[in-house]
């Protein structure tokens, strides 16, 4: 097999060719991840039947961990935009922060939206809200979209039951419930930032608001969406239960060792925590009925496929680089330069940047560093939660042309190119920088 500096050059083409054939050719991540993968293996000497091998476990033993709290997640997050719940949750967030703060409003209902909905989705459900706000504020869009966009950035890059950092957090081996709690954490500092760019640098460039309010009508509607609870427990029971399980599973054992602690792990494992969600997003639907448990969850299912596709393929990209001696070599020339906690970010904003979907850079990333972390310490249980974080945080640095959420945020906002590159990109610059520090910061205390 091959050894030396010739590894580090397979990497670097295995992420050019990754970048490339994504950004450039438009093919799907699914096939360019295997792709990579197969070329990574035979390239470096592995035996091809062992290559294949290597593939198919990986494949298989990542979905094995992740693959039903993908597709629980995911169909959450369809009922929850199916059926208005979304909008509740806007609505709660207004009356609690106050309409004075609608702009802070719309970040902190992006935040809480974006930990089961894809952030594109999440800012199309609640593009209409938006623009009433503004309206009604008299503030313009460049305020308000941005302040929704970074606040649903933060939470869909950094908080599972995301796709994107579960798929980080099952690559790398981190427990979920530490993930989750540490990345409620780091996604404040990373809301404030975006919030605060949005107020100073956004409402410098007035945007009228392209809605004609009607009070009638918004009326009709907000009486029939769902109520509070039921918007806000499929979301917030998983979190909480997965959160608990972590906790009961510290050396030190809060809970005890009894039957307190082994509810806890079965009720707090990822799977039963979701799925549990997935049946109190049922009470979301309006009707018991086949078009809305069969056409909502079928939505849900078939919105989950790709995703749980690139997770597999991005497991069997790890596999064939962890057979490699390509992690401990590029993690013992790297610990030289102790850059430590920032190589995930490096890794991941290059990728974000280059082809433009954070998922993928979560996901790839995840797969490039995991091998390595022995090498760079960094693989004790509190480092790998905070490797996904500084992944999560690359992923997010930055959002652009190549990005189709750069484009959902600018088209429903009446933005222009340019001026959506001054708020809405520098913004997730800004985000990515300032929670990074944040996550060195707490790597220093932690590690």
């Amino acid at each position: 097999m091959v050894q030396g500096p010739v590894l580090l050059l397979i990497l670097i083409l295995a992420i050019v060719f990754i970048i490339f054939m994504t950004a450039k050719v438009r093919l799907h991540a699914f096939l360019v991840l295997l792709l990579a993968a197969f070329g990574v293996g035979l390239v470096s000497g592995m035996p091809a039947l062992e290559v294949i091998d290597k593939i198919t476990g990986g494949f298989g033993g990542i979905l094995d961990y992740i693959g039903i709290v993908i597709i629980a997640g995911t169909i959450i997050g369809t009922l929850l935009e199916k059926s208005g719940g979304t909008l509740t949750m806007a609505n709660t967030v207004l009356k609690i922060v106050g309409k004075a703060r609608t702009a802070l409003a719309m970040s902190i209902t992006g935040a809480i939206v974006s930990i089961p909905v894809f952030c594109d989705s999440g800012f199309v459900i609640l593009s209409s809200l938006n623009k009433s706000l503004a309206k009604k504020a008299k503030m313009s869009m460049a305020v308000m979209a941005v302040a929704l966009s970074t606040g649903l950035y933060a939470t869909h890059t950094l908080v599972p039951p995301t796709p994107g950092p579960i798929a980080a957090a099952g690559t790398i081996g981190a427990d979920l419930g530490r993930v989750i709690l540490l990345g409620l954490i780091a996604s404040v500092p990373a809301i404030i930032a975006g919030y605060l760019w949005a107020v100073k640098v956004g409402s410098k460039y007035y945007v009228e608001p392209d809605i004609k309010l009607n009070t009638s009508e918004g009326q009709e509607a907000q009486r029939d969406l769902p109520g509070v609870f039921d918007a806000f427990a499929p979301i917030v029971v998983p979190i909480l239960l997965i959160t608990l399980k972590s906790i009961a599973d510290f050396p030190s054992a809060p809970f005890g060792e009894g039957k307190v602690k082994v509810i806890l792990d079965f009720m707090g494992d990822p799977t039963v925590a979701l799925l549990l969600g997935t049946f109190l997003a049922f009470r979301l639907i309006p009707r018991w009925s086949e078009e809305y448990i069969n056409g909502w969850v079928g939505e849900g299912l078939k919105n989950a496929a790709s995703i749980i596709m690139i997770t597999g393929a991005g497991g069997a990209f790890g596999s064939i680089l962890k057979a490699t001696p390509i992690g401990d070599y590029l993690g013992n020339t790297l610990a030289q330069y102790n850059i430590g906690i920032f190589l995930p970010f490096v890794i991941a904003a290059a990728l974000k940047t280059a082809q433009g979907s954070s998922t993928v850079a979560l996901i790839t990333t995840s797969a490039i560093v995991a091998p390595m972390l022995p090498s760079l310490g960094l693989d004790s249980e509190m480092a790998k939660a905070l490797v996904v974080l500084a992944t999560g945080a690359g992923a997010m640095t930055v959002s652009h042309a190549n990005d189709s959420y750069f484009w959902v945020v600018s088209q429903f906002s009446n933005l222009d190119t340019s001026l959506a590159y001054k708020t809405h990109s520098m913004a997730t610059l800004v985000q990515g920088i300032v929670t990074i520090i944040f996550v060195a910061i707490l790597s220093l205390i932690f590690i």
